[in-house]
Formats: C-alpha cells, structure tokens, sequence
C-alpha cells in the first residue's frame, strides 16, 4: 500500500541514507505515461501529493525485498520536463531510473538519448531500465526493434499503462535493482556529495560557534562611564 501524501518535509533527502528507504526516479517526456504507470501499480491504495513549488509528484510504496521492509518513494516530474531538463535535486541519491517512451510516438523515442545523458552527468552508476509504453494501442509493436536499450546493456519492457501488461514486473523489478545498487553501490558521486554535505555542515557549525564567541565578547566588555 502507498503511504499518505507527502509533506515539503519529505524534500530533505537525507533519509535516503537510511538502509530501508530507497528513491526512484521517473524520466521521459510530457505524456508518455509516467504517472499512469504509477498508479497503474499503486492501484487504489496511492495517495500522490503534487508539489508544485517543486516541480514533482511523490508516490509512497512500502514492501519487503529479502525479509527487510523497505520504504519506496518514487518521483515523478509533474510537467518539469516539458523543459527537456530536470533541477540537479531531482537525480540527487536517487537509487534507480525508469525511463520511459511512446510507442506510437517516435520523438519520445528518440529523445531517450537527451534523458540517458543527463542522467548519467548526475548519475552515472544507478541501474535504469528502459519502457515502451502504451502497446495495448498495437501489439505489433512489440516485434520492432528498439535497439536503445540494448545500445546501453539496459533491461527492456514493454508494457501498458491502460491494461497493466507487464507493470507489476516492472515496479517490482526496478525496486529490488534499487536495493540492491543501494546495498552495493560504490559511485563516486554519492562520496563526493557526502564529502560536501560533511563540509558544509562543519562551516555552519563552525560559523554558529564564532558568532557565539563573539556574542559572549560584546556582553564582557564594560560599559563606558
């Protein structure tokens, strides 16, 4: 079952840290599908909170992945990427990607390339999986050729949104690559953005402390006569 709606408090990514909550990412173009899909999976049981301020959708999915609970929010992009280009948060501790097309419309596929591409600037190791959406439309479609995920050694679905063709496999398949990069992941990105979050928050500390010190100065001095 989903959880109930997200507060902005949800925004502060630090609980991904944790060894029970995972995030995973949506991209592909305007009305491909994206949110569809989500509560195709969800079913009655999601309550979507959309942020506007921020740009995106949570969906909150909880279920177990080898014995563990394990606590699963899914971002959406709630219309941001009409702009061809998401906020560096969006991808930030992300765990996995579902990037997903149009089978009936070409320029979604194509466009795939511009989304693998800045995925890989913010996050270059996490497992993604590529999906044609929308085959209900025309089974046939499903005996072309849709080389881009083979190009980039990619899990490949086709599914549908509509009738639910392959969905389940899809979501429960990119939560357990989650996990599972989460478990083992060594990319250096996740190092570096530690690092600066670890230096960041000694510079305010260190800040806070001088502007005590110097608080505690001002209140010694006496008082001119």
């Amino acid at each position: 079952m989903a959880g109930d709606g997200c507060e902005v408090s949800d925004l502060d990514q630090d609980k991904y840290d944790s060894a029970e909550n995972v995030k995973i990412i949506c991209l592909g173009d305007s009305a491909v599908g994206k949110s569809k899909l989500m509560e195709r999976f969800l079913m009655d049981g999601f309550h979507p909170q959309q942020l506007s301020t921020f740009a995106l959708t949570l969906y909150k999915y909880s279920t177990c992945v080898d014995g563990n609970t394990v606590l699963v929010d899914f971002w959406d992009t709630a219309g941001q990427e009409r702009f061809h280009s998401m906020h560096a948060s969006y991808y930030h501790k992300a765990h996995a990607c579902i990037m997903v097309f149009d089978v009936q419309r070409k320029i979604t596929y194509k466009n795939l390339g511009k989304w693998y591409q800045e995925l890989r600037e913010y996050r270059p190791e996490i497992p993604c999986i590529v999906v044609a959406n929308k085959i209900d439309a025309d089974i046939r479609v499903t005996q072309k050729g849709f080389n881009f995920g083979k190009k980039h050694n990619l899990p490949f679905y086709f599914v549908s949104a509509a009738d639910g063709t392959n969905v389940v496999k899809l979501f429960k398949d990119a939560i357990k690559l989650a996990v599972s990069y989460k478990q083992n992941s060594q990319d250096f990105l996740d190092e570096v953005m530690r690092e600066l979050e670890n230096f960041e928050l000694e510079k305010q500390e260190a800040e806070d402390l001088s502007e005590k010190e110097d608080l505690s100065e001002d209140g010694e001095k006496p008082k001119a006569v």
